[in-house]
């Protein structure tokens, strides 16, 4: 047996028509959506995630503003930049793209970004939000995953579905959106004992801990449903997921490619966000 492939480029290329035409609704009421990024250093592979955020705006006909600071840039400049975005009506999404240099503190820069427009969903307001049910604003990979389970109508009412994975970012939020749906939900990390136990129990498995092909074919369940968050660079210069894709397809009933699964519609998710906040507007 061969995994269906649940296919995020597809996906997204179908959400992000009906984002643009949504986009030139606005826009004939005389609103622009607005989405800024500020990046801080010259990491590679952040500089490569928001050359790809800016295109994905452009596309969509949401307008994006790019700032660059210094890896050794002093945090006030930072909070500065942010305050001055919180107080131009013009923008309607804040992204600070993660992670930062060690001296600033990235907790405190994502609570500066004010609840409304904060599109990537980290501010604690926000976070407490999405814990109580009445999310502004989800996530944008764990949105994007939500998306994807039901592009395939995955049967998300009392199914058993185990995160590897515990992060603000993935992990903690994933196990929130899916308990919504029903779900049971055992979240795995770095000290889980005998995590393979976990995974074969899984009906849906996220995978989110950042380890190239960590979950093989003999930790999944037959037939479940495998959503691959994972993106690695390996010696020879290749993309792939924390899942072995090869032998767990022969598993799975589903499977999410990398590259081509989770990070496209994470970036779609993001335009969805901006696009909701500047509808709010109206």
């Amino acid at each position: 047996m061969t995994a269906r492939l649940i296919d995020g480029n597809a996906l997204s290329t179908a959400l992000r028509t009906d984002l643009a035409t949504r986009t030139a609704t606005l826009k004939a009421q005389g609103i622009v959506p607005a989405l800024a990024v500020i990046l801080v250093g010259d990491d590679p592979a952040s500089a490569v995630y928001v050359r790809n955020k800016i295109a994905a705006c452009e596309k969509t006909g949401i307008r994006s503003l790019h700032f660059n600071f210094a890896a050794d840039v002093a945090p006030a400049e930072v909070f500065a930049k942010i305050a001055a975005l919180n107080a131009d009506a013009t923008v309607h999404g804040i992204l600070v793209q993660l992670p930062l240099p060690k001296h600033i503190d990235a907790d405190a820069v994502l609570d500066a970004i004010t609840v409304e427009k904060d599109v990537d969903g980290f501010h604690a307001q926000n976070i407490g939000a999405l814990t109580q049910g009445k999310p502004r604003f989800i996530p944008c990979t764990p949105y994007g995953v939500m998306k994807m389970l039901a592009s395939i109508d995955a049967p998300l009412k009392g199914a058993e579905a185990v995160i590897v994975g515990r992060s603000n970012i993935v992990g903690k939020p994933m196990a929130l959106l899916l308990l919504a749906q029903g779900c049971t939900v055992t979240i795995c990390h770095s000290q889980t004992r005998d995590l393979a136990f976990h995974t074969r129990r899984a009906d849906i498995l996220i995978a989110a801990i950042g380890r190239p092909k960590m979950i093989t074919g003999e930790m999944i369940k037959p037939d479940a449903i495998v959503i691959d968050v994972g993106i690695n660079r390996l010696p020879d210069g290749k993309l792939c997921g924390d899942v072995d894709f090869v032998s767990v397809s022969e598993v799975a009933s589903a499977i999410t490619p990398v590259p081509g699964g989770v990070g496209p519609m994470t970036i779609t998710m993001l335009l969805t966000n901006t696009l909701e906040a500047a509808e709010r507007c109206l």
